[in-house]
């Protein structure tokens, strides 16, 4: 009696072994072909970036640009008039924070409440026109209390 308690220990021991092999060998498959898919799709993702990669050449190409712009932006080459020599650039404006200031917004705001700065920061902007060589004035905008007006 003991040795057929024993054989059926060991048949219903054999079956769990055999069970787990073939779920083991189940997950495995199901892991290979979610390797296979995501390899495919891998390669895909590759062949997508080649080929993106090559339209981008196309259009990135000097040539076409250079048509393209010819065509619709009806662009003149730079004349040697266009560009100012440093003396008949306007002059800075004034720095209303300083360099070394560790909150620059806070500073912004004391300066716009002192009115004695303000004053001082806003005359000889103000006073200022800039002309560029086609003779077209543009105003420097005047600083009131700190800030830009519009």
């Amino acid at each position: 009696m003991t040795l057929r308690i024993v054989n059926l220990i060991v048949i219903g021991a054999l079956v769990l072994a055999a069970a787990y092999v073939y779920r083991i060998k189940f997950d495995s498959t199901v892991q290979a072909e979610r390797l296979a898919k995501i390899r495919s799709e891998v390669r895909r993702e590759r062949d997508t970036i080649a080929a993106l990669r090559a339209q981008w050449g196309e259009l990135d190409d000097p040539a076409r640009i250079e048509t393209l712009a010819k065509r619709f932006l009806q662009l003149k080459p730079v004349a040697p008039t266009q560009f100012h020599s440093l003396d008949q650039l306007p002059d800075r404006p004034p720095q209303l924070v300083p360099p070394d200031s560790a909150d620059p917004i806070g500073a912004i705001i004391e300066n716009s409440q002192q009115p004695e700065h303000a004053a001082s920061v806003a005359a000889p902007v103000a006073a200022a026109p800039a002309s560029d060589a086609d003779g077209i004035g543009t105003e420097l905008p005047a600083l009131k209390s700190g800030r830009l007006d519009r």
